[in-house]
This record gives structure tokens, C-alpha cells and sequence, in this order.
């Protein structure tokens, strides 16, 4: 099962036997002071340079997030993504808790975006998913609702079956519903990844979509974040894992990215791994 992103000149497809998906994260000011401040003055210059960045380091959707405290968010979003998208050509993930800033960006938003998110909550699922049928798009759905976050990978699955079955009822169909069964972090609960990785199993193996997740968040609190984020992604993609939310800045995710592609049989004659690896060589003088 395929799910096609769409901006106004390239296509992106998420799907089992394909290239990962990397969905770059580097444009959200959670965490990042100075983006912030740009951001909430209407400077985006650091917001396209690293448009500009995550491209070149091999993204394939980047997610864009305008969440500053004390701002219009709705039409902040909307213009960071008019703005970002006439710098790059990748198709977008349209990141925002608040549903106005969601009707808002995918107003302007060309080609088929991805939203990001909808929760299992009715509420949330009336508000939302409305908005992503209109426009054609496709939804991450996140495995938790009412009472949380669940803590057996069954529990997640019927949570992730509720939201594909509310999306049919809207009119969206199961390849446009990517589920995210949500990344914990490993400091706080030891049995966190294990339980992530069979929901991925679960969910690909009895609903067939295609699974997101926002990978850093399982070494949160820990050091040497990038090596740990990039073993449990090595260990996602091998459990069916078609997509994630992560910074391909990073040379150790994207080594594993490339690395479980290359080794699943998703990358024919090594001719990603060489080119990516030729990349990096310097320029001969």
C-alpha cells in the first residue's frame, strides 16, 4: 500500500519495498530559541536554509511546524509554508495541533501535503479529518486518544484501526492514513521500543498502511542521542517501519536509513549508499 505526496513538481512515495521516508524536522521552533524568535518576527531565513539543507542531506517531505508561544500560529504557518515551498520543491507535512493553523496552511499548500496530526479522539477526528478530505491530503494518525497513550502494542492497534475507520467514513482511504505508533523514551520505560516495535508489526501486518514515528523521542534525556535514535530507526525499518519524523542532518540517522535500505533490498546495486557516500567525498583538487 502506497501513500503519494505531491508538491507542485515533485512526488514522494511512502510505501513497503520503497526507499525509506525521511521526513525532515528541523523547521519546528520546539527546542530551537533563535528559530523562534525569526520565526515570530516573520524572518525565515533560517527556516529556508535549512529547507535548503535537509534537501540536500537527503529528505524526502519536509515537515513544517510554525508553533511560537504568543503568535498568530494560523497565519504564521501559512505563511512559512508559502515561503517554504517557493524555496524547495519537496512535498510538505503540514505539523500543527491547532486546527485553524492546519485550515489555514492547506489553504495555501500546493500538491498533496501530509497533516501532522490527528489524534484517536472523537473530537479530534471531527475536526480534523474533515479538513484533510477537502483537501485531498494525506493524515498521521497518533495511537493515543482518551486516557493517553496506551501501553500494549493491542491497545495501540485498536486505536490505529479507530482512526483508519474514521478516515473511511470521511472519505479518505487507508493508503492516505499513515499511523504513528508513537516513539517513547527509553529512559523512562525500558520496555518503551519493544512495545513500539511490535504495534509497527501489528499494525502493518492486520491494517496494511504505512507507520511514521517520530524517531528521536526514544533517547530523549539520554547522551549520545544521534547513535541511539539511529540504532532504533535501523530496528523500526527492519520491523516495517515506512517512514520517519527525523533530522537528516544527522550522519548517523541517515547512515542507518540508508544502511537498512540497502540490506531490506530497497536500494538496487548499493547505487544510493555509493551516491551518498560520493557526496560526502571532497571535491578532487
Amino acid at each position: 500500500m502506497d501513500t503519494v505526496l505531491e508538491s507542485r513538481s515533485r512526488q514522494t512515495v511512502i510505501g513497503r519495498g520503497r526507499p525509506f521516508c525521511v521526513i525532515g524536522e528541523r523547521i519546528n521552533p520546539t527546542g530551537r530559541k533563535r528559530l523562534g524568535e525569526m520565526l515570530a518576527s516573520g524572518e525565515f531565513s533560517l527556516a529556508l536554509a535549512d529547507a535548503v539543507a535537509q534537501v540536500e542531506a537527503g529528505a524526502a517531505v519536509l515537515d513544517v511546524n510554525a508553533g511560537v508561544p504568543m503568535t498568530d500560529e494560523a497565519a504564521l504557518l501559512r505563511d512559512l509554508v508559502v515561503a517554504v515551498q517557493a524555496e524547495v520543491e519537496l512535498p510538505l507535512c503540514l505539523d500543527s495541533s491547532v486546527v485553524a493553523a492546519l485550515e489555514a496552511a492547506l489553504a495555501v499548500c500546493e500538491g498533496k501535503p501530509l497533516v501532522n496530526s490527528v489524534t484517536a479522539e472523537p473530537q479530534r477526528l471531527e475536526q480534523v479529518l474533515p479538513l484533510v478530505a477537502k483537501a485531498g491530503a494525506a493524515v498521521i494518525g497518533l495511537v493515543s486518544g482518551e486516557g493517553g497513550v496506551p501501553g500494549s502494542p493491542e491497545e495501540r492497534l485498536t486505536r490505529a484501526r479507530a482512526i483508519v475507520s474514521a478516515a473511511h467514513d470521511y472519505g479518505i482511504p487507508p493508503e492516505d492514513v499513515v499511523i504513528d505508533p508513537l516513539a517513547m523514551t527509553v529512559a523512562t520505560d525500558p520496555t518503551a521500543p519493544q512495545v513500539t516495535l511490535e504495534t509497527i508489526r501489528l499494525v502493518g501486518r492486520e491494517l496494511g498502511v504505512n507507520t511514521c514515528l517520530g524517531a528521536s523521542n526514544v533517547s530523549f534525556g539520554l547522551p549520545a542521542r544521534a547513535s541511539l535514535t539511529a540504532s532504533f530507526v535501523s530496528m523500526a525499518i527492519e520491523a516495517g517501519l515506512t517512514a520517519a519524523i527525523l533530522n537528516p542532518l544527522s550522519v548517523e540517522a541517515m547512515t542507518a536509513v540508508r544502511a537498512a535500505d540497502l540490506l531490506l533490498g530497497n536500494d538496487a546495486y548499493a547505487m544510493g549508499w555509493i551516491a551518498a557516500f560520493r557526496a560526502r567525498e571532497p571535491a578532487a583538487s
